[in-house]
């Protein structure tokens, strides 16, 4: 493949591709310095990039080209020269041409990603790319896959297809050349940037980078989707999705984990061109990423392979989830089910060696997990373990307060040490974690999810678990409110309501007004152990729910009826309550 390079007053290069084609090229930057690659979508032109490119100045050497029928580029005669072969060859000329000898970190927005996904995933050009980043565009044929196989059910396939309605449109013909010409269509687009939170500055484009660019749909989509091929790829990939984007859902990105085998997803909020009315986030996760992959220190992230690609897709995939209560019950299982599912888990616990011991669980199936002692009553030692997750691994992307205990027994033969004690760990301990980790995770910009584990006895009255029952309708409580605050800035909060999982809560609470307490607590122990409901099956239901950040999550048969009947019933659970309704 020949490469010619011309420098013109424009200050742009050119690079000749095998077929003619003259792509403009901007070079910014020391060639001593890692290079990012970045590949613009439609209908833009490389000035898409310019927020992002001022972000990084300074810091890498940064190139951006018009790809070929879009702003200073030549255009092809024919709709073949827009096919996703050809596109791929424009990428890696332009890599073999400003850095011939070392792998360029790639970076693709929205066609641009698509054509990237085909680049990375051919394995003629794999070894070009240190690392890819991917924001608001799938690989065709991976997408292809995912519509026929629907592995996250037909409701996310429907609402995909809406989404990517305009597709079908754009095949249409002389009807969406006649749009763009006239300006109506570029009128459309532009009050579409500025509702879904757009760029703070108009986006430059040209009436030809709207026209020709229709081919990219006209010569890709049915073939790939239709016949979609198997696609892998061992380029590092972070996949970047924001929270608000008017034409892809989450599920279609996070499909991803089935064919990169290392992989990192992250959230954030703000819509389809983030890139430029949030650069300073976008910016933040790139700069993460490739000194990750420049520091030539092992990953701590596992390929995803086998079977748990296949088992799940990459929704929790380079994500730093941080579990209190994860020495025992359900917060080890849920620790164990996101390590399964890619994530680096941070184990927290008052027993520091169980911390540790589910910590080292964790790192068998996704290396990098840890373990730390922190009592979560202790608002001093929360605060520091917070500092040491951010310094060693930023801003998690999920924070599970999960720590609790059980005390039962009437109110009145209740001691206030009891009352002390539950209030403490179950309500105290949420809000020290809630209090340590959102500002953070608010300060970086990147989104995120908070769950907070309450109980199915948030909902009832009791007359036997009045304390325990209290402190966890206040952390529903605190929950809700938490999630109306931090909606605006792209963090979920839920509130999980276990129901009853045999975690061994009763047989460690304290009760109270029994001279028997073994005793006591043998009937309820039994009846969690019939149920039949353990931690693992809920960390799994936990686990496939909190990627969607629901207000709240019943897990459990009993906790789905318990809030039906709470909102619609009121007067029976009142009934049931006379007999203590079990947690």
């Amino acid at each position: 493949m020949s490469h010619k390079n011309v420098t013109g007053d424009t200050g742009h290069r050119y690079v000749v591709t095998s077929d003619g084609q003259r792509l403009a090229v901007k070079v910014l930057g020391s060639p001593e310095r890692p290079t990012l690659l970045l590949v613009h979508g439609y209908p833009d032109n490389a000035t898409v990039w310019d927020a992002l490119t001022e972000e990084l100045a300074g810091e890498y050497r940064i190139v951006a080209y018009d790809v070929r029928g879009a702003g200073r580029s030549t255009a092809p005669d024919r709709r073949s020269g827009y096919l996703l072969d050809r596109l791929a060859e424009d990428l890696v000329s332009v890599a073999d041409a400003v850095s011939p000898d070392r792998p360029v970190h790639l970076v693709g927005h929205d066609w641009g990603s698509i054509q990237s996904w085909h680049a990375v995933t051919e394995p003629r050009h794999a070894h070009r790319f240190a690392s890819y980043t991917s924001i608001s565009g799938p690989d065709l044929d991976h997408a292809g896959h995912w519509f026929r196989s629907a592995p996250d059910g037909p409701r996310d396939v429907l609402r995909q297809a809406v989404r990517s309605g305009y597709i079908g449109f754009f095949h249409l013909p002389v009807i969406p050349e006649l749009l763009w010409l006239t300006g109506v269509g570029g009128s459309a687009l532009a009050r579409m940037e500025r509702t879904g939170g757009g760029p703070v500055r108009p986006a430059r484009r040209a009436t030809r980078d709207y026209v020709n660019g229709l081919s990219l749909y006209r010569a890709n989509m049915v073939p790939r989707l239709t016949r979609p091929a198997e696609r892998p790829t061992p380029v590092p990939v972070q996949v970047l999705v924001p929270t608000h984007d008017a034409f892809m859902i989450e599920r279609l990105q996070s499909n991803a984990g089935r064919w990169a085998r290392d992989l990192r997803l992250h959230r954030f909020q703000g819509g389809h061109w983030s890139l430029r009315s949030r650069p300073r986030v976008v910016a933040a996760r790139l700069r993460a990423f490739v000194e990750e992959i420049e520091s030539g220190v092992p990953r701590p992230v596992r390929a995803l392979a086998g079977r748990t690609a296949r088992r799940h897709d990459g929704t929790f995939a380079g994500q730093v989830a941080v579990i209190t209560g994860a020495g025992d019950g359900v917060g080890r299982a849920l620790s164990l089910e996101l390590a399964e599912r890619g994530a680096r888990v941070i184990a927290l616990d008052i027993d520091g060696a169980a911390a540790e011991h589910t910590a080292e669980r964790c790192a068998v199936l996704t290396p990098g997990a840890v373990g730390r002692r922190v009592d979560v009553t202790d608002a001093v030692a929360v605060e520091s373990a917070a500092s040491w997750v951010r310094d060693g691994y930023g801003a998690p992307d999920l924070v599970v307060n999960n720590a609790g205990i059980g005390v039962a027994g009437p109110f009145l033969e209740t001691p206030i040490e009891d009352w002390e004690r539950v209030v403490d760990v179950n309500l105290w301990g949420v809000i020290h974690g809630c209090r340590a980790f959102a500002p953070m995770m608010v300060e970086a910009g990147c989104g995120g999810r908070i769950v907070n584990i309450a109980s199915a006895a948030a909902y009832p009255p009791s007359r036997v678990h009045g304390a325990y029952a209290t402190t966890k309708a206040a952390v529903l409580a605190l929950s809700r409110s938490l999630r109306g605050e931090l909606a605006s800035v792209g963090i979920g909060v839920t509130a999980v309501c276990p129901g009853l999982i045999d975690t061994g809560i009763v047989r460690s609470a304290r009760l109270s007004g029994t001279d028997a307490p073994e005793a006591a607590k043998e009937r309820p122990s039994r009846l969690y152990r019939r149920r039949g409901h353990t931690p693992e099956r809920a960390a799994r239901r936990i686990a496939d729910a909190i990627a969607d950040s629901p207000e709240i999550l019943p897990v459990a048969a009993e906790a789905h009826l318990g809030l039906y009947l709470s909102r619609f019933a009121p007067g029976a659970v009142r009934a049931l309550a006379k007999a203590g309704l079990p947690v």
